[in-house]
């Protein structure tokens, strides 16, 4: 896997990963590569992360990281952009919106904050492109109570991803359901250890039958 070795192979600035997320990265983030795309992490930290996935995604891609600390600009670079301020904000978010464009894919690497993570999705999600993805890691986080989390706490972004599972499958449901369009938009939720994947993609359920031979 290429981020695999460049993670293993890394020289340059510090990549803070858990080492069962670069599978997934490669499933969801590969097709991105070598286009024109807008890449969003939420989380500097030591720059690392941004580096990787501008090497990863190729020169057509713009990467952008965003960040509280304004440390993090000093990692601003040939190969990314920084912009700082409060993810939970949806007047920054929306600034960084206006500059960029709506974004293509979204990694929420954050403050990991349950009302954080939450803000941020509620903003971004909509926004994103409409066969964008949003990842959302370190959600073992979400079973935390110093993050605003807890099991099957009702604050709980595992909780409020799994309430969105029936919104997914609003078609098939017999009431007059009022789900926002944004999650009709949504084609697939996807659960890993501590990683919660959301891929838009719009399409009209269609069923058929086929005869065999025999």
């Amino acid at each position: 896997m290429e981020l695999w070795r460049h993670f293993q192979q890394n020289q340059g600035k510090l990549i803070d990963k858990w080492h069962h997320y670069f599978p997934i990265y490669e499933k969801y983030f590969s097709e991105y590569r070598n286009k024109k795309v807008t890449f969003i992490e939420i989380g500097v930290f030591k720059g690392g992360s941004l580096q990787m996935f501008s090497e990863y995604l190729g020169p057509l891609a713009t990467v952008i990281g965003i960040d509280i600390d304004e440390n993090c600009k000093a990692h601003e670079s040939d190969f990314a952009h920084v912009r700082i301020g409060d993810q939970g904000d949806p007047n920054f978010l929306e600034s960084v919106l206006n500059e960029f464009g709506p974004p293509d894919v979204v990694l929420d690497d954050g403050s990991h904050q349950m009302h954080h993570v939450r803000a941020t999705f509620d903003h971004l999600y909509p926004m994103l492109s409409k066969n964008g993805t949003y990842m959302v890691e370190d959600m073992h986080t979400a079973y935390w109570q110093e993050y605003g989390g807890g099991y099957l706490h009702e604050d709980s972004f595992i909780e409020y991803s799994k309430s969105l599972v029936d919104q997914l499958n609003f078609q098939h449901t017999r009431e007059n359901t009022p789900f926002p369009q944004w999650i009709r938009d949504t084609s697939s939720i996807s659960f890993y250890d501590s990683i919660v994947v959301f891929e838009k993609g719009s399409y009209t359920p269609k069923r058929r039958s086929m005869r065999g031979n025999t």
